[in-house]
C-alpha cells in the first residue's frame, strides 16, 4: 500500500525558508514522477511544481518561480521542496504527489500525502 508522508511545514515570517520533505514508501519510487500541491483555505487545491523520475526535468507554478525548489533522492524515495523568500500568500497546506503521467492537474496523480501545514505571518 503506498504511503506519502510530508514533513517540515511551520509557523515562518515572511522572507523566511522551509524545507518540506514527503518519505513515500510501498511504490517504486523511482519509477514516479513526483509533485507538490498546495491548498489554501476556501481555496482550490493548485500545483507548485513537479520533478521527473530521473530528476532531469522540473516545472513550477509561475506564482513560486525563481522561489522554489523541487529535488528527490531515488535511494532514499524521498522528495523535497525548498522554499525560499516566503511570503504569506504562500501559506497552505503543502502535498506531495506521484503519477506515471506528467502535468499539473491533480487528477493526473494518483498518490497522495496527508499534507504539512505551511503558514507565513507578514
Amino acid at each position: 500500500q503506498a504511503q506519502l508522508v510530508e514533513s517540515g511545514g511551520g509557523l515562518v515570517q515572511a522572507g523566511a525558508s522551509l524545507r518540506l520533505s514527503c518519505a513515500v514508501s510501498g511504490l517504486t519510487f523511482y519509477t514516479y514522477n513526483m509533485a507538490w500541491f498546495r491548498q489554501a483555505p476556501g481555496k482550490e487545491r493548485e500545483f507548485v511544481g513537479e520533478i521527473t523520475w530521473n530528476s532531469d526535468s522540473t516545472r513550477y507554478a509561475d506564482a513560486v518561480k525563481g522561489r522554489f525548489m523541487i529535488s528527490r533522492d531515488n535511494a532514499k524515495d524521498t522528495v523535497s521542496l525548498t522554499m525560499n523568500n516566503l511570503k504569506p500568500e504562500d501559506t497552505a497546506k503543502y502535498f506531495c504527489a506521484a503519477t506515471r503521467r506528467w502535468g499539473e492537474r491533480a487528477g493526473l496523480y494518483d498518490y497522495w500525502g496527508q499534507g504539512t501545514q505551511v503558514t507565513v505571518s507578514s
